[in-house]
């Protein structure tokens, strides 16, 4: 028996790094109740990388902002905006490590050259 599948975090991608949680707090409350606004930052340093997750109220909310807001222009540039894909659906994309069967060349010393 197959669950029905809920959409419950937005994936907001090529944000304005001038953008502020405040802006995209405007930007989706046209299309219903947020409930949280995660923008990913570096671990190091500290910075905004341009992606953020929001979550929305319900699952009509979340629709309709998917197809509301792909595409809109927030501060300089045009953000896209999908559903977020869980770690189990990543780990299913990923692709197959392609196990080594060349012969790997031999490393030459820095200093040396090549000799054919």
């Amino acid at each position: 028996m197959k669950t029905k599948s809920k959409i419950k975090d937005i994936f907001v991608a090529d944000i304005s790094f001038e953008a502020t949680e405040e802006d995209l707090h405007k930007l989706f409350s046209v299309c219903g109740k947020v409930r949280s606004i995660n923008m990913v930052t570096d671990q190091r340093s500290g910075q905004f990388k341009g992606v953020a997750f929001v979550c929305m109220s319900n699952d009509a909310e979340t629709k309709e902002a998917i197809n509301m807001l792909d595409g809109t222009r927030l501060i300089d540039r045009c953000i896209v905006v999908s559903a977020a894909k869980s770690k189990e659906e990543l780990k299913a994309e990923a692709p197959v490590e392609i196990l080594e069967t060349r012969t790997r060349r031999k490393r030459v010393p820095k200093g040396r050259k090549k000799v054919r």
